[in-house]
C-alpha cells in the first residue's frame, strides 16, 4: 500500500506500482527512468475495482525535464484489466474482513455498546450509513470480479499529443478486442519504435497504426513552436474568464500555478 491511506476500503486505497516492461532497452541518447516513469505514469499508485465501478479508459500526458533543460514527454493510456491470480482476489477478501472488523469495533467503541446491542444503541442514521458503506464498498470473493489498473505509454522527443493518444488508443482496442488484429501486436510497437521516423521540420507524417492511418505535423523554424493539445478542452476546463485572467498574469509575467488533482 502506497501513502496513508488505510482508513480507507481497499478498493480506495493505492498500492506500489511497478514498471513491466520497456522497449527498448536502452537509448543512449534518452536513458530510461524507471523511478520517474513509473511515478509519472501512475501517480496515485495501482488501483482496483469492481464490475460495478467505471472502468473506462483515462490518457494522461507528463513532462520529464533534465538538468540540461532537455525535455522528454510521455503519453499514458490507463485502463483496468481482470485480476486472474486467486492468490491477489483472496488476499482482497482478507483486507476487507480486517476493514470491517475494524469499522465495527471503531463504530461499537464510541458508543460504548457491546456487539449485541450494536444496532439499538447507533442512531438510525449511522446504522443507515455503514450499511450502505459496507454494501456500496465491498468485496465478496465468490459474486464480484476483481479489476487492477495498467498503462500503455509512449515516450517521445516531441509533443505529438494527438498522434499518441490515437495509437495507444488503437493498441487498446487491439488487446482487448476479441479478434485479433492484421499482424501481431509485436510488429506495430516495432514499426512505431524503429520504422516510423521523427517528421522534418514544417512536414508532416502519415503513418499507419493498428487500424487507421495517422497523422503528426511538425512546426517549421519560423513557426510557433508545437502544441498539440486542444485549446477545447483547457476552456471547458478552465472557463473563459479564468482563462482571460491567466492570460493576463501570462503577458503581465507573473508566476502562475495551476493546481489539480
Amino acid at each position: 500500500v502506497t501513502g496513508e491511506n488505510f482508513d480507507q476500503s481497499p478498493l480506495r486505497r493505492t498500492f506500489k506500482s511497478k514498471v513491466l516492461a520497456h522497449y527498448p532497452q536502452n537509448i543512449e541518447w534518452n536513458p530510461f527512468d524507471q523511478d520517474a516513469v513509473n511515478m509519472l505514469c501512475m501517480p496515485k499508485g495501482l488501483s482496483f475495482r469492481t464490475q460495478t465501478d467505471n472502468r473506462d479508459p483515462q490518457l494522461h500526458s507528463f513532462i520529464i525535464t533534465r538538468e540540461d533543460g532537455s525535455r522528454t514527454y510521455g503519453f499514458v493510456l490507463t485502463f483496468y484489466e481482470e485480476v486472474t491470480s486467486k492468490q491477489i482476489c483472496t488476499a482482497m477478501q482478507t483486507l476487507y474482513q480486517m476493514h470491517n472488523a475494524e469499522q465495527y469495533s471503531s463504530v461499537c467503541a464510541s458508543s460504548s455498546c457491546s456487539m449485541d446491542s450494536l444496532a439499538s444503541s447507533i442512531d438510525e442514521g449511522d446504522a443507515t450509513s455503514l450499511a450502505k458503506l459496507q454494501r456500496y464498498n465491498s468485496y465478496d470473493i465468490s459474486r464480484d470480479t476483481l479489476y487492477v489498473s495498467k498503462c500503455i505509454c509512449l515516450i517521445t522527443p516531441l509533443p505529438f499529443m494527438q498522434a499518441c493518444k490515437k495509437f495507444l488508443i488503437q493498441l487498446y482496442k487491439a488487446v482487448t478486442s476479441q479478434q485479433p488484429p492484421p499482424l501481431p501486436l509485436e510488429s506495430y510497437i516495432h514499426n512505431i519504435l524503429y520504422e516510423v521516423p521523427l517528421p522534418p521540420p514544417g512536414r508532416s507524417l502519415k503513418f499507419y497504426g493498428v487500424y487507421e492511418p495517422i497523422i503528426c505535423q511538425r512546426p517549421g523554424p519560423n513557426e510557433l513552436p508545437l502544441s498539440d493539445y486542444p485549446l477545447r478542452e483547457v476552456f471547458e476546463l478552465l472557463g473563459l474568464e479564468n482563462l482571460v485572467q491567466v492570460f493576463t498574469c501570462v503577458l503581465l509575467e507573473m508566476q502562475i500555478l495551476l493546481y489539480s488533482q
